[in-house]
């Protein structure tokens, strides 16, 4: 993998921000886009945008080959055993929301159980507390050890015949913990429940085959994953999609109406309610393409190297505090004394270092690290070691200058 004309690829990155290059270190928040993808979405809307589904003319007929190619597409990128099985909905938010809604109020009652982790996105969090809220169950959460990860045995003694659903992140959005969904799935398989999976930053930065993780739900953005923004993807076993009823009605979802009864659209359009995410789709497609082009092993080991790297220089800098595992994915949250992190933020700016900083919709695991906030480096396959450089560069200007101010 050629990182420099990976990078050629992307044309944000081709720009200073406050006189300086770009140092682009948001991409668990979302990424940038290849020009591929630009100008596949470009080529819909000025070639052929019209309606799919529907309509029987030039336009309608590749709008919609488009659109649906753009689904055999998914179906093969995470090897799943049909395109039945792959939903477009707006992004990981919403296919939770959608499990939690449907196949949760179908399935959990009043003394059932429902298990997932303190370190989950807000995203994984919220639509399981309304659902026990609304049936009674109970919300339940695997531990975490001191570095940030979970154990199989905690996940045993979690996990017991009272629960119907686990519910874990693939990927930590802020400690780059790697989860062991495979061995989760197992556990919930011999209790009867569920496996869901929060794929939001697994699925852009490794394969992912979810045949072989047997999860009965995996969820992910493609914004995180060079696609548009406002395309996601909920994947499910086909028997368990099938008997769960839409939470959107109205056009495209329909197979017939009647003035007191409907019936639906088989999978996966019955959960496709209105005008799909058309351009979003093809997009996803386009990203798929690109993403396989480069690879998606070679993305992986590339972000864990500069994760390592940038781990490396910043343990050199006295007073910085690195939150997380030593075997992560290529995101590093670090706090700095005495520096707030939003400050933190906006000086790296001032220097052209784009950062995240706040609670990465993770307050949970911020009380568990028993912080109010922190910041966040996280890296993609456009980024470089002269990136890192830059980076720490600027993080002990930073330190420099606020341990000046307050002295």
């Amino acid at each position: 993998m050629n990182v420099l004309d990976v990078r050629r690829q992307f044309p944000i990155l081709d720009q200073e921000v406050n006189g300086h290059r770009l140092v682009y270190l948001d991409s668990a928040a979302t990424s940038q886009k290849p020009i591929q993808v630009i100008e596949a979405v470009e080529d819909y809307y000025k070639r052929y945008n019209s309606n799919v589904h529907r309509g029987v003319h030039t336009l309608g007929s590749m709008a919609t080959d488009g659109y649906e190619g753009a689904r055999d597409k998914v179906k093969a990128f995470i090897n799943a055993n049909s395109t039945k099985e792959v939903v477009f909905l707006r992004g990981t938010t919403t296919a939770i929301n959608l499990i939690a809604s449907s196949y949760g109020r179908a399935n959990v009652q009043e003394g059932d159980e429902i298990v997932i982790t303190p370190m989950e996105h807000h995203s994984n969090i919220i639509p399981w507390q309304q659902l026990a809220k609304a049936t009674g169950a109970t919300l339940k959460y695997i531990p975490l050890q001191p570095d940030g990860t979970i154990t199989l045995e905690d996940a045993r003694e979690t996990i017991t015949e009272k629960t119907k659903i686990v519910s874990v992140m693939h990927v930590s959005n802020v400690l780059g913990t790697i989860n062991p969904v495979k061995e989760l799935a197992q556990i919930a398989h011999q209790h009867g429940a569920v496996m869901v999976v929060d794929g939001a930053q697994s699925v852009p930065h490794m394969n992912v085959d979810v045949q072989d993780l047997d999860a009965d739900f995996y969820a992910f953005s493609g914004h995180k994953m060079c696609a548009p923004t406002g395309i996601g993807v909920l994947y499910g076993k086909q028997q368990l999609l099938e008997r769960m009823e839409p939470v959107e009605f109205g056009g495209e979802m329909i197979d017939f109406v009647g003035l007191q009864d409907s019936t639906w659209k088989e999978l996966p359009w019955k959960f496709e309610g209105g005008t799909p995410i058309i351009a979003g789709a093809i997009g996803l497609g386009a990203a798929i393409d690109f993403l396989k082009d480069v690879g998606l092993d070679n993305i992986k080991a590339h972000e864990q190297k500069l994760a390592a790297y940038a781990i490396e220089q910043m343990r050199q800098i006295d007073g910085v505090d690195i939150y997380g595992p030593e075997k992560r994915a290529g995101v590093v949250t670090f706090n700095c004394d005495d520096v707030h992190p939003h400050d933190l933020a906006t000086s790296l700016d001032f220097e052209g270092i784009a950062v995240r900083a706040g609670h990465h919709c993770a307050q949970p695991l911020m009380k568990w690290l028993d912080v109010t906030a922190t910041a966040r480096a996280s890296f993609y396959l456009y980024n470089t070691e002269e990136d890192v450089d830059v980076f720490v560069k600027g993080l002990k200007k930073t330190k420099e200058y606020f341990g000046d101010v307050f002295s």
